[in-house]
C-alpha cells in the first residue's frame, strides 16, 4: 500500500524567486509519494473540498492601488462636491430673493436677473452632479476590476506537486485559463503543438478548467495528448479547489454576458492583470505573433504593450 508523506510549512525565511525553467513555490504544502493511480485519486479529493471565499467585500490593498493608478480623483471628487455645495448655496439665495421679488411688485423688475442667476447655479449644479457619478462610477468599476485581479491572484495552483498561487507568478509567466468541457481542453492541447514552443519562449502557461460533471484533467490526460516532454510544461499547471475558480470564472462571463456554460479563454498579462479574453479555442498563432519573448532584447520594455488577445 502506497503511503502519503505531508509536509507542512508556512512562513520559511526565504522565497526562491520562480525561473522561467521551474517554478518554486513561496510555500509548500504538500509533498505526496503515491502511485499514479493514487495519487489522482487523492489529488481530486484535494482539489473537490475547496471553501468559498468568506468575504466579498473590496480590500484595502485594492482600494491602495485604486489611489495609485488615479491619485487625482479623490482631488477631482472633492472639487466638484464643493462645486455643488457652492451651487446649492447659491441657488437657495437665488430662490428666497426670487421669492421675495414675486410677492413684492417693487422688486419686480429684479426678477429676469434673479432667474438668470438661478439658472446658472442650477445648470453648475447639474454640470457638477453628472460629473461626480462618472467620477463615482469609475472608481467602484475600477475597484471592482482590481478586487476581481485581487481574487484571481489568490486562486491556488498545483505544479509538480507543489502549490503555488497565481500571484506567485506574477512577473514569470502569462497566464491562460481555459474553461470548458474535457472535449474542448483536449482539442485545444492539439492546437497549440505546432506553437508550443514559441508560446514557452513568450512564458505562456495554461490553466485547464474542466466543467464536465465528475470529469477531471490531471497529468496522465497531457502525458497522453502531448508525448513531447518540452512541450508539456506548457500544460503544467493545474486549479487546485475548483470551486473558486468557477466562481471567479462566473463572475467574468457575466459581466461579459457569456453563457455560463460556454468554453471560454482569459488570458492575463505578466503582471497578472486580464489582457483578453473570448469564446471558443484560444488564438495560439495571435500569441506568438504579438507577445514578446521573455528574454531577450524586448524583454520586460513590452510586457505592458503585449497585446489584447
Amino acid at each position: 500500500m502506497a503511503m502519503a508523506h505531508i509536509l507542512l510549512f508556512r512562513y520559511p525565511p526565504y522565497s526562491p524567486a520562480p525561473s522561467s525553467k521551474h517554478f518554486h513555490p513561496i510555500y509548500s504544502l504538500a509533498k505526496f509519494s503515491l502511485s499514479k493511480t493514487t495519487r489522482k485519486q487523492c489529488l481530486r479529493v484535494t482539489c473537490s473540498t475547496g471553501t468559498k471565499p468568506s468575504s466579498a467585500e473590496i480590500s484595502s490593498a485594492a482600494k491602495i492601488r485604486s489611489e495609485v493608478l488615479s491619485p487625482f480623483r479623490t482631488v477631482r471628487m472633492f472639487f466638484y462636491l464643493a462645486f455643488i455645495a457652492s451651487g446649492s448655496l447659491g441657488g437657495l439665495i437665488a430662490t428666497t430673493q426670487l421669492i421675495s421679488a414675486l410677492t413684492n411688485a417693487s422688486k419686480a423688475d429684479q426678477v429676469p436677473e434673479i432667474l438668470k442667476s438661478l439658472g446658472v447655479d442650477l445648470g453648475a449644479i447639474a454640470l457638477f452632479v453628472f460629473l461626480y457619478s462618472r467620477e463615482l462610477s469609475a472608481k467602484n468599476a475600477q475597484l471592482a476590476r482590481l478586487s476581481r485581479e485581487e481574487s484571481l491572484s489568490n486562486l491556488k495552483m498545483r505544479v509538480d506537486q507543489k502549490v503555488i498561487t497565481v500571484g506567485d507568478l506574477r512577473g514569470f509567466a502569462r497566464l491562460v485559463i481555459l474553461s470548458g468541457p474535457a472535449s474542448f481542453i483536449k482539442e485545444s492541447i492539439k492546437l497549440s503543438e505546432p506553437y508550443a514552443d514559441s508560446l514557452l519562449e513568450r512564458g505562456v502557461r495554461v490553466v485547464p478548467i474542466v466543467t464536465d460533471g465528475g470529469s477531471n484533467f490531471e497529468v496522465e490526460d497531457v502525458e497522453e495528448e502531448i508525448p513531447d516532454e518540452k512541450k508539456k510544461k506548457l500544460w503544467q499547471l493545474f486549479p487546485m479547489f475548483p470551486n473558486e475558480w468557477f466562481k471567479w470564472l462566473d463572475d467574468q462571463k457575466e459581466l461579459a454576458k457569456v453563457a455560463k456554460e460556454a468554453p471560454v479563454y482569459i488570458s492575463l498579462r505578466m503582471d497578472g492583470r486580464v489582457r483578453g479574453s473570448g469564446v471558443g479555442y484560444p488564438p495560439w498563432s495571435a500569441f506568438v505573433a504579438q507577445l514578446p519573448r521573455v528574454k531577450g532584447l524586448w524583454s520586460g520594455l513590452l510586457d505592458g504593450m503585449d497585446g489584447r488577445v
